[in-house]
């Protein structure tokens, strides 16, 4: 009895000593979260997002709309005007921008039905053709612009619905006429300073 008494109490002490070792060490240092990792998390609520107001909202409305609420490219210049996915999209990332500048986004095609969103430097062209040319991944680069070097990253934006096909395949506009469900139409690209 003696014995477990003794081993107990060493427990104890080592236990505590280790508790007391471990206060008085420095905190580890903070690493980070690696830029693809910080990228990918961002698109994934940006994707979770932008699908589901095109399948939840705007296929509901139809493109006459549903009641009092139309979704139009002019919203603005019509009654009950709902944004379209794309003005929508534009939209969160312009307020982002306004709050902080530890990355941005926009979406892009390389058949913009507006010229804005096309790619405007060489790697963010890269990016997308390589989201069409291979269908579920994801590209991945960097990127000097002024003297600030950036992790771009390009994910593929898929037609979700028929409201997205129907859409870019109808407006006079659009630079491609052929879209259907699951095709590539364009690509979400975030930016983040390194």
């Amino acid at each position: 009895m003696k014995h477990v008494k003794k081993i107990a109490l060493m427990t104890t002490l080592l236990a505590s000593s280790l508790v007391i070792t471990a206060c008085n060490e420095a905190p580890p240092a903070k690493a980070g979260i690696p830029p693809k990792l910080y990228t990918d998390s961002l698109f994934a609520v940006m994707n979770a997002d932008r699908a589901n107001y095109t399948k939840l909202i705007i296929q509901r409305l139809g493109p006459n709309g549903a009641g009092a609420i139309k979704p139009d490219e002019h919203w603005k210049e019509i009654e009950n005007g709902a944004l379209l996915p794309a003005q929508m999209f534009r939209a969160g990332s312009e307020a982002v921008a306004e709050v902080t500048d530890e990355f941005t986004y926009s979406l892009q095609s390389l058949w913009p039905i507006n010229k804005q969103n096309a790619p405007k430097t060489p790697l963010e062209e890269e990016g997308l053709q390589y989201t069409v040319d291979n269908p579920g991944e994801n590209f991945y680069g960097e990127e000097k612009l002024g003297d600030v070097t950036y992790f771009t990253a390009v994910y593929p934006d898929v037609a979700v619905s028929p409201a997205c096909t129907t859409c870019h395949n109808d407006h006079k506009d659009s630079p491609r006429t052929d879209f259907d469900i699951g095709d590539v139409m364009g690509g979400v690209v975030i930016r983040v300073p390194l």
